[in-house]
């Protein structure tokens, strides 16, 4: 019987040509990209950690409750998936500065994803920092000083 069940799947498979036009489209241009997804994600992670001085004191950006380390978490794993995106068609440069800073942001992030589960402030803090040099080194060589 289980012969029989096993035959009649393989006579349903049908083969598929191959299609090199991928399955997805690119709803943005790269630019845009940037500015609503990417850089509001990186927002969140750089806005929970470290301090703000003023003449009233100092404030611990550091989240305080689960919901506060979830959304830091959240927005490392989107940076990381972000990284990703930015090596699929639709959005990759040429050269290998490119997919090597695209992956350094995956990389990161997937380290900030991990801090934010310990809820280590120290570690959020310095990814954060990495975080922000990964940023900088892509804008420096792909993004022109006067379109920024």
């Amino acid at each position: 019987m289980t012969l029989l069940a096993v035959f009649g799947l393989q006579a349903c498979t049908v083969e598929v040509e191959p299609d090199s036009t991928p399955p997805y489209e690119a709803v943005t241009d790269s630019k845009t990209l940037m500015n609503w997804i990417i850089d509001p994600t990186a927002d969140v992670i750089w806005g929970a950690s470290g301090w703000i001085v003023t003449m009233e004191g100092e404030q611990d950006l550091t989240p305080t409750t689960q919901e506060g380390w979830d959304q830091v978490r959240n927005a490392a794993a989107t940076m990381a998936e972000l990284g990703n995106l930015l090596m699929m068609p639709g959005h990759a440069q040429e050269g290998d500065d490119w997919i090597e800073l695209a992956q350094g942001l995956t990389a990161t992030s997937k380290l900030l994803i991990d801090a934010a589960q310990r809820k280590d402030s120290e570690a959020v803090f310095n990814l954060g920092g990495t975080l922000y040099n990964v940023c900088v080194s892509c804008h420096q060589l792909y993004i022109p000083a006067e379109t920024e």
